[in-house]
């Protein structure tokens, strides 16, 4: 059986709506990951039984739960949402896994909520699939995000454009604390309900900071931290969130999500896939400008809980987020300094001295100017890190075809060579393998027809992306042009 308890409603119950999940007259489920279940201390035989799948579309509840739509509030596009919300999703509670660590079981598209604003509250098999595999394959990537346990079919159709199938994903987190949770404490004018936020958040995310002078000011400075390294970690895979509203942003630094994400294909900063991206505001390149746009947004909201004294309390909240910038540059330096084979700058003394050593302003110049060609190539991101391994063992050949032969490469290759890059590093921060957005549709057209054994194949090759695997090759290649060009993203509300 599932135990669960109701941290957040009894901590935060302004921001706790207590709620009851739809009917799922046909629960059916459809892809269980066994190996999170296990992680959290889940039986995965009973996830499978029929009072498991009641389980997990929220029908039986379990002991100890006070399922809960969360409150909150956030800006979209730029412009500000005061009461936005658990619109189609529910907290169930949260579990204290085997490691200790306390984490959110969560529904989505689980019925309509007090916070629905006229939508059905339902979700389509297609979009809860296509979360379950993003976010899996970004957790194998080493990308701090929710996870994905299950999807369950409902029985119940879901109209869009046309009818679809209606299903239930069931997602955890170390919590669904965001930006836009602190907003809507601070659109309520309470300010023991700001307090109550902040508070939860430093106890659950950041109790170091419990002691501090000013303890909110250390949990934002530590959500500057996470985001500034989560971030980085985006661009160096080239993951495109799509919609990072500050409803979308979390205290916790995970990727949280998943509508109209999806990774590059060829490169180009602009790049937006979301059809309702339409100015291209959360394109590639603009994720960093955003993230920092976001957190000035939380400082605003926090701004009572620093400092009594408005100016003393900006000045504080500016000094703060100035930190941002240095260290989303260092984490993105450090990332592109194994993608480019070299060791860390602080690596241990056993380490190559020689790839050591390479100065910080020198591997920035090397990946401006690979950057460079890549864009001029419109080359594929992935494939063309990859094939650095190949270029740094003597056959620069596939990577000179992503270029088109690019004049350049050839300096390039003789400066970059010079530094001795060390393709096993480059085989550890390179991936193979990513949920290349051809491959997901496809799959996804396949599981939406009944048939899951694609889908199957793509989170298992997805689940090692650095590791080679024999039969897998198509898994690697990049869409054909015709798709890249035409490939667009959809929100599936």
């Amino acid at each position: 059986m599932l135990s669960l308890s109701h941290d957040f409603a009894d901590a935060v119950p302004a921001l706790a709506t207590p709620w009851a999940a739809a009917p799922a007259p046909q629960a059916r489920l459809l892809v269980l990951n066994e190996e999170l279940a296990t992680s959290l201390g889940l039986d995965p035989s009973f996830l499978r039984s029929p009072a498991g799948v009641q389980t997990l579309v929220g029908a039986a509840v379990p002991e100890g739960a006070v399922p809960v739509a969360q409150a909150y509030a956030g800006h979209q596009f730029g412009g500000f949402s005061p009461r936005l919300g658990d619109g189609r999703a529910l907290l169930l509670g949260e579990l204290r896994a085997p490691d200790g660590a306390l984490r959110d079981l969560h529904l989505k598209g689980s019925g309509a909520t007090p916070y629905a604003r006229a939508g059905d509250g339902l979700a389509a098999v297609g979009p809860m699939l296509r979360e379950y595999v993003m976010s899996e394959a970004m957790h194998a990537l080493g990308i701090p995000t929710t996870r994905s346990l299950a999807v369950v079919a409902t029985g119940r159709e879901v109209q869009r454009e046309v009818a679809l199938a209606g299903a239930v994903l069931v997602r955890t987190a170390s919590s669904h604390l965001r930006v836009g949770s602190v907003e809507y404490a601070r659109g309520t004018g309470d300010i023991a309900v700001l307090r109550d936020v902040v508070d939860y958040a430093i106890a659950r995310h950041h109790p170091e900071v419990s002691g501090d002078d000013v303890p909110a000011l250390g949990l934002f400075r530590a959500v500057v931290a996470a985001q500034a390294d989560l971030v980085a970690k985006w661009m160096l895979v080239g993951f495109i969130h799509g919609v990072m509203n500050t409803d979308n942003m979390t205290l916790s630094g995970e990727t949280i999500d998943y509508g109209p994400c999806a990774f590059l294909d060829a490169y180009d900063p602009a790049t937006a896939f979301s059809s309702i991206d339409t100015a291209g505001r959360y394109a590639y390149g603009n994720q960093p400008y955003i993230a920092e746009w976001n957190l000035a947004r939380l400082a605003e909201a926090m701004l009572p809980l620093f400092d009594d004294d408005l100016e003393r309390a900006v000045a504080m909240a500016q000094e703060a987020l100035a930190r941002f910038r240095p260290l989303f540059a260092a984490a993105r330096s450090a990332g592109m300094r194994r993608k480019l084979g070299f060791a860390d700058a602080d690596a241990d003394a056993d380490a190559d001295a020689e790839t050591v050593g390479v100065a910080d302003d020198e591997v920035e110049a090397l990946a401006g100017e690979l950057h460079e060609m890549l864009e001029r190539a419109r080359a594929d991101y992935t494939s063309s890190f990859r094939a650095l391994s190949d270029a740094a063992r003597g056959d620069a050949t596939t990577l000179s075809r992503a270029l088109g032969g690019d004049a350049a490469l050839g300096v390039w290759l003789e400066r970059w060579r010079a530094h001795a890059p060390d393709p096993v590093v480059m085989d550890a921060a390179n991936p193979i393998y990513i949920p290349r957005n051809h491959l997901v549709e496809e799959a996804l057209a396949a599981a939406s027809a009944g048939d899951l054994e694609p889908l199957g194949w793509l989170t298992t090759v997805l689940s090692t992306p650095f590791t080679e695997r024999s039969g897998a090759e198509r898994y690697a290649e990049p869409a054909g042009a015709d798709f890249v060009a035409g490939f667009r993203t959809f929100c599936g509300t």
